[in-house]
């Protein structure tokens, strides 16, 4: 392995580190519907539980509304119970085969309590990233050891990956910085 595997190995985690906050982001609601939301609800189905968007259509009817159409006749109370029984806070409705999902407008103190869990998902991927950092640097403390490579290109590695390391979070906090704005506005 060299400096230049580290790195890339590095920077492809931290990627998918942020790739992985941006997915926790999708799921925290502000005021405005969005079919990402059901995602991890899930329904009992012939004897296994299988997300809602396996078994269903879940669009958009309008910009505070998600609609639910199940694929099979049967299968509405038991989406609709799921819904319910979530903890996303939501009252779905059925109208026929149809299941109606209204966002309720969100409370001051709810909204406020939405930006630390943006904060709290913010700091975790801060850390996954900083643990990357510290396994990176003690791939590159190894190769020198080993005597594979120089201490200068131990140190170099070190400075490159700590780059990195800061790129990366001042893209968490950036994002941070546009969830909490997204919720505040609403």
């Amino acid at each position: 392995m060299s400096i230049a595997d580290i790195k890339k190995n590095s920077e492809q985690k931290m990627q998918k580190s942020v790739d992985s906050f941006k997915n926790e982001l999708a799921k925290i609601r502000t005021g405005r519907a969005h079919p990402g939301i059901l995602d991890q609800v899930e329904v009992e189905y012939y004897g296994s539980m299988v997300p809602i968007s396996q078994v269903a259509n879940v669009t958009l009817l309008d910009a505070r509304t998600i609609s639910v159409q199940p694929w099979e006749k049967g299968l509405g109370p038991k989406i609709e119970k799921a819904i319910r029984e979530s903890d996303l806070g939501l009252n779905p409705s059925a109208q026929g085969d149809l299941i109606r999902v209204p966002m309720p407008p969100l409370t001051e103190e709810r909204r406020k309590d939405l930006t630390k869990v943006v904060k709290s998902a913010g700091e975790d991927a801060k850390v996954a990233v900083r643990n990357l950092r510290r396994d990176a640097n003690e791939q590159a403390k190894k190769l020198q050891k080993d005597k594979l490579i120089t201490e200068d290109d131990e140190r170099r590695s070190q400075d490159e990956i700590q780059k990195l390391t800061d790129k990366t979070i001042a893209e968490i906090d950036k994002l941070i910085q546009g969830k909490e704005a997204e919720i505040m506005a609403v």
